[in-house]
Order: structure tokens, then sequence, then C-alpha cells
């Protein structure tokens, strides 16, 4: 259904990913860079790399292997799950699940993915960690009113949360200064 010689599927997780090639069979490699290396070079020419788009595991890896000029695809995981949940497989391992990417792209056309760039990345990373800062915030300002519901809050606790609360509005204030910036530069 594609155009590629070879479609691998992977798996991604913290310390290894697991690959399975519609030909190749199933391969494990760490997830650094050591093992990005590896998996390129076992590569055959013409091959589509198609993974789940997994938080923060699979964005190296999309990262490199798109800088080295593959093809690679990186899907919404709740699509693959249907399509393992439609094939009523009830095996649920890393390598069963790098085979299920592997035949999904198979079935289905799957978009290429376009990296993002360095000033891309960065805003991304930015607003996860002012996300962080503002739910931290939130809980923070909850407990303040929490204290200050029981009549006599002690100093001691009273003090820490505000200065807590004062250092997280200075980060978030950091963190749009710098989107701010950066979107500038981008422009």
């Amino acid at each position: 259904m594609n155009k590629y010689k070879e479609t691998f599927g992977v798996d991604i997780s913290k310390d290894v990913f697991d690959v399975h090639g519609s030909e190749y069979g199933h391969s494990r490699f760490k997830n650094d860079s050591s093992g990005f290396r590896l998996f390129i070079k076992s590569l055959p020419q013409d091959s589509l790399v198609v993974m789940e788009a997994t938080g923060y595991y699979h964005y190296r890896l999309a990262q490199f292997l798109y800088k080295n000029g593959l093809a690679i695809s990186v899907v919404n995981p709740l699509s693959v799950k249907r399509f393992i949940q439609m094939k009523l497989a009830k095996v649920k391992t890393d390598k069963s699940d790098a085979k299920a990417i592997c035949n999904y792209a198979l079935s289905n056309k799957v978009p290429l993915y376009n990296a993002l760039t360095d000033v891309q990345a960065e805003c991304l990373q930015l607003f996860r960690l002012m996300d962080s800062y503002l739910k931290k915030r939130t809980a923070t300002k909850n407990k303040i009113h929490g204290e200050e519901v029981l009549g006599i809050p002690s100093k001691y606790v009273y003090r820490s949360l505000k200065r807590d609360l004062k250092h997280l509005n200075k980060e978030v204030k950091g963190i749009e200064d710098r989107l701010l910036g950066l979107v500038k530069q981008d422009q």
C-alpha cells in the first residue's frame, strides 16, 4: 500500500526501542544516540519508520531520523490502539506493539513527519515547563487559601507558601519573556 521497500514499526520507551520490519523481523536498540546510529545502519534503502507519539520518548529518535534524511511518520497512539483492538490481539508486549505499529502503517496511509526547528522545540519545552509551573502555582494558591480558612495559619507555613508562590510567579514570567523573545526571533 505504500511506496517503500520496507516498513518498520517502532515501540519506544525510556531505555530501549523495539523495532519490527515488514521483512526484517524484530530487533531492539538502546534509546540513545549510539542505538539510533546502529538502527540507521540496519535500515535498508527506501524504508519508512513509523512510531507512536509517546510524549517525550519518541521525540529524539524522530528528530534524529528526520535530520538523517529518513522517511518517518509519527502517528496517534489511539489510532494504533484501535487498530490492535480491531485485530483482536490479546498479547501486549513491546515486541508485539512494534509489530502492530508496522502492520498499522502497512494498512493505512500515514503522514510523513516534519521535524521541529530548534526554536519550535525550545518553545514546546517552555510550554511544557510553564504548564507544570502553572499547576504548581494553582496548588500553592489553593494551599494558602486552605491555611487561611483554618483561621490561624502557622506563620512559618504561610511565609513558606508565599515565598513558593512568589518564586513560581517569577519563573512563569521568565518563561513568558523567553517565549516572546523566541517568537520575535523566529519572525
